[in-house]
């Protein structure tokens, strides 16, 4: 009877009060420990960003002094990303087996040695020697940072603080740019090498800094330290009871039965990643199926509309829309950086409040008029003799338009999506395939773009894109459900059953407020 009475809200002989004063919770404040675990996490993905950024302005020194060709320079510029395949992929057994922050900690170390060889590069066949190791590294990084921080979120924040990972690639490729232009400035044999070799610092510090943060508290009840995890939990959560709900669902996934409450408690034994790889891929559960298809299907449409085309080679398409002066090409560029950054910036303060899908739509359908213009900009600019100002405006507008629409939502979501749809056990394998996914379409596109507007012109090849990024938002619409508010061991009604889109109106329905017909309004409890 008492919990009956705690369900049931009754008004009498008052003024019929509206549904949203009994239902409005009081949102919890950021929780500033995990906001700041999520930062430093999440800051190894300026690793990446830099990387891309800086290969922009450097590979049109290197090829200059070097004297390599179009076809060596594609794959000096997009080879990384495939050299990431390998660290993404250990990854996720390295952090099953050493724990998520210690795995950041080796991606650190993997990066610097890159950097360092890079800077000292005499050679191609050097430079490509120091782009794998730097590769591994930026592969490792790119798989724990949003795994991690996804593990220490809280729901009511996840969406906003797993997407720092996107954030900082950003604030990476914006640092990239502009040491492109800072360096530039030096003899030739000089400033590239300095552009690549200064990547070592931030890894010696962000390799330090991370040991000051907590494990992920999922990693340790894996582990079976139980104390430990609700140590962590209680400071990342928003609440004791949202700490001690997040215990009980993790306990669960890990099949530790619920009466075991020691601070260390025996795991119920596991194999070494086999039975995962054959539930994840051999054997998968519709519902596991489903979450697979959507994280590769991100990751893949994320890359296949070309924003490393536009972020690595921003200087030849502005040289194709008629900026010629180096100086000018590389301010352009730093341009594309920082209005990328802005809009990451927007787009995580409206991650957790608009949802995953609104945003997610709406980014992709700015991106694909964005692409379209943009090739019809630069294909009046190639067909014309004398110089076309409004369609030079026109390439320049939509570039920046391109990546404002990317920013606030293809770019964050695409992370955020996947790190937060898989079951805790298949979570580190299943984020490393996203990521493979990611960085082998990141590969094929920055490796054959030069290729691609040779043979199709350079308008032809943003309509290409257009393309891809239309079929991208059907896929999104159909396959992809809404995920905000969620915790992660909730997700598995989610998926599987393709009827998704009906469970937010139940949930609706659910809420409603019910007239009883004597004056009596009573809410209705979650089924």
């Amino acid at each position: 009877m008492a919990d009956r009475k705690a369900e049931n809200i009754a008004i009498s002989g008052q003024p019929q009060k509206t549904i949203m004063e009994f239902e409005t919770p009081k949102k919890p404040k950021t929780n500033k420990y995990a906001l700041g675990c999520a930062m430093l996490a999440s800051m190894t993905s300026v690793l990446l960003g830099y990387d891309i950024g800086v290969m922009s302005g450097a590979i049109i020194y290197i090829k200059e002094d070097l004297k390599i060709s179009d076809g060596q320079v594609e794959v000096l510029a997009g080879i990384l990303n495939l050299f990431s395949l390998i660290g993404s992929c250990a990854a996720g057994r390295t952090s099953d087996w050493i724990g998520r922050r210690y795995t950041i900690v080796v991606s650190q170390v993997i990066f610097f040695a890159g950097a360092i060889l890079m800077g000292f590069a005499t050679n191609y066949s050097f430079l490509m020697v120091g782009r794998f190791v730097a590769g591994v590294g930026v592969g490792y990084a790119l798989m724990i940072a949003p795994v991690y921080t996804a593990e220490v979120s809280p729901a009511s924040t996840r969406g906003f603080l797993t997407s720092f990972p996107e954030v900082f690639i950003n604030v990476g490729i914006l640092l990239g740019y502009v040491s492109n232009y800072g360096f530039s400035k030096l003899r030739l044999n000089l400033g590239w090498r300095l552009m690549l070799g200064v990547g070592a610092v931030p890894s010696v510090i962000l390799g330090i800094v991370v040991l000051a943060m907590p494990e992920s508290p999922r990693w340790l009840v894996m582990q079976g330290r139980l104390g430990d995890a609700t140590q962590v939990l209680n400071k990342t959560s928003d609440s004791k009871e949202e700490a001690l709900i997040r215990l009980a669902e993790i306990k669960e996934a890990a099949g530790i039965p619920m009466e075991c409450t020691d601070d260390v408690v025996q795991v119920p034994k596991r194999s070494h990643g086999e039975d995962v790889w054959k539930e994840l891929l051999v054997h998968p559960t519709p519902a596991v199926r489903h979450v697979l298809i959507a994280a590769i299907g991100i990751h893949f449409f994320q890359q296949c509309s070309g924003i490393d085309s536009v972020v690595l080679y921003s200087p030849r398409i502005f040289e194709k829309a008629g900026i010629t002066s180096s100086d000018h090409k590389l301010l352009a560029t730093v341009a594309v950086g920082a209005t990328k950054t802005v809009f990451i910036l927007v787009a995580t303060f409206l991650l957790d409040k608009v949802g995953r899908r609104p945003l997610l739509l709406s980014s992709v359908a700015g991106m694909i008029l964005s692409l379209a213009a943009l090739g019809f900009g630069l294909t009046v600019i190639e067909n014309t003799h004398h110089k076309v100002m409004w369609a030079v405006a026109l390439c320049i507008t939509t570039v920046m338009s391109y990546v404002a629409f990317f920013s606030i939502g293809m770019g964050p979501i695409t992370w955020v999506y996947s790190s937060e749809i898989f079951p805790l056990k298949l979570r580190a394998q299943g984020a490393s395939l996203a990521v493979a996914m990611n960085r082998v379409t990141s590969a094929v596109i920055s490796m054959t773009f030069i290729s691609l507007y040779k043979a199709i012109t350079i308008g032809g090849a943003f309509f290409l894109y257009a393309g891809i990024a239309t079929v991208s938002w059907v896929f999104f619409y159909f396959m992809l459900p809404e995920t905000q508010g969620r915790t992660l061991e909730d997700m598995a009604g989610l998926f599987g059953n393709f009827k998704w889109k009906f469970a937010k109106k139940n949930n609706i329905r659910n809420k409603e407020v019910n007239d009883d017909g004597n004056g009596q309004v009573q809410l209705g409890t979650k089924g």
